[in-house]
């Protein structure tokens, strides 16, 4: 006869059972994550704050506005802004930018790493 916790966890296997957590680095009162991550890739590969809203479904003065708190809170520039068009002109993210999204992408896979090895053990271990 088997236990409930061994039950549970044959069953856990047999299925897709997995955690999911949700990870922030908050800068006074504001919060950066996955979702603020990616509009910052988005902004960064299309040139663009008014593309990345409107791909992202987003006002741009949301966006823009969500933008500054995030600057003024962290004390750093995350974009530069260029005037123009072509190759030289848009906006991009700045070296500190760049270099913060490296270190919050290092941190969550940590992060995800722990939830994994922890939700294993406690409902993956008959």
């Amino acid at each position: 006869v088997l236990s409930h916790r061994q039950r549970w966890a044959a069953r856990a296997r047999a299925t897709s059972v997995e955690p999911k957590i949700k990870v922030w680095v908050i800068f006074e009162a504001v919060k950066f994550g996955d979702g603020r991550a990616a509009l910052l890739d988005l902004i960064d590969s299309l040139g663009s704050i008014s593309q990345a809203a409107a791909r992202s479904g987003m006002s741009y003065r949301n966006l823009w506005g969500y933008l500054r708190e995030l600057e003024a809170a962290a004390g750093f520039r995350f974009l530069e802004r260029r005037r123009g068009a072509g190759p030289q002109g848009g906006t991009r993210l700045t070296s500190e930018g760049r270099a913060f999204l490296r270190r919050y992408r290092r941190f969550r896979l940590a992060m995800d790493q722990a939830a994994t090895r922890h939700f294993k053990r406690s409902f993956l271990r008959p």
